[in-house]
């Protein structure tokens, strides 16, 4: 499923609670999480444009030949889609794009990217470790009623069953048993990391910004408590 674009949710039972809270944070070179950072906010009452919600899609590796085409690291569901020939791609750091695809393929399952005005390896060299990016707004709707795009799911507002508030959703993790969402809490700011199933997510309102959640007993105590101030 998605890794970096959306997230699923899955009408299976969460594992146990135990596997979720030891599940270690995405690294900078695995496939979790890795969506954009979250957007930052616009103050009140501000006529500043608001920023766009960027999602990472694929992030630059070595050289590839000496015609200039690069691997790249794959962070989205739908490659086909985000580099076909054509696309424009914004880049992180700005200065290095954007970058329009000039030619795609694959090579033994690893992709591999030529892009317009990139003619040798010296040029493919500067771009090593470049992240790809693409504008949140324009990514199609998705079709299933129970997949998300990340940053539809990041800042909605979390409610128990009863209508007590919770906290947000912060994050949403892509692990190998399936997609956790990262809730802080409103009353501490820690952490709990839920399962993204429809057993303990019964409800998700994308129009109100809203998702119920329906714990099991214990998950909520199982907390990665706030990082204190100055440190």
């Amino acid at each position: 499923m998605v890794r970096v674009a959306g997230a699923r949710r899955s009408p299976r039972k969460g594992p146990a609670v135990p596997d979720v809270v030891a599940a270690a944070p995405a690294g900078p070179d695995t496939q979790p999480g890795m969506g954009a950072e979250p957007r930052p906010d616009t103050p009140a009452g501000s006529d500043a444009p608001a920023e766009p919600d960027l999602l990472v899609v694929g992030r630059i590796g070595r050289p590839q030949g000496i015609r200039g085409e690069v691997t790249v690291q794959v962070r989205t569901d739908d490659p086909d889609a985000r580099f076909a020939v054509g696309s424009l791609l914004i880049t992180d750091p700005p200065a290095r794009g954007p970058l329009t695809v000039a030619s795609a393929r694959d090579q033994n399952g690893r992709l591999i990217l030529g892009f317009e005005g990139v003619c040798d390896r010296n040029a493919a060299e500067l771009l090593r470790e470049t992240l790809l990016q693409v504008d949140a707004a324009t990514l199609p709707p998705l079709e299933d009623e129970d997949e998300f795009h990340d940053h539809v799911l990041r800042g909605m507002a979390v409610r128990l069953l009863d209508g007590v508030p919770l906290g947000e959703v912060a994050d949403v993790l892509h692990l190998p048993h399936g997609d956790v969402l990262v809730v802080r809490r409103a009353d501490d700011a820690a952490e709990v990391l839920v399962p993204f199933v429809r057993a303990m997510v019964p409800e998700v309102d994308v129009a109100a910004r809203v998702l119920l959640l329906d714990p099991p007993e214990g998950l909520l105590d199982l907390t990665d408590p706030a990082t204190p101030a100055g440190e």
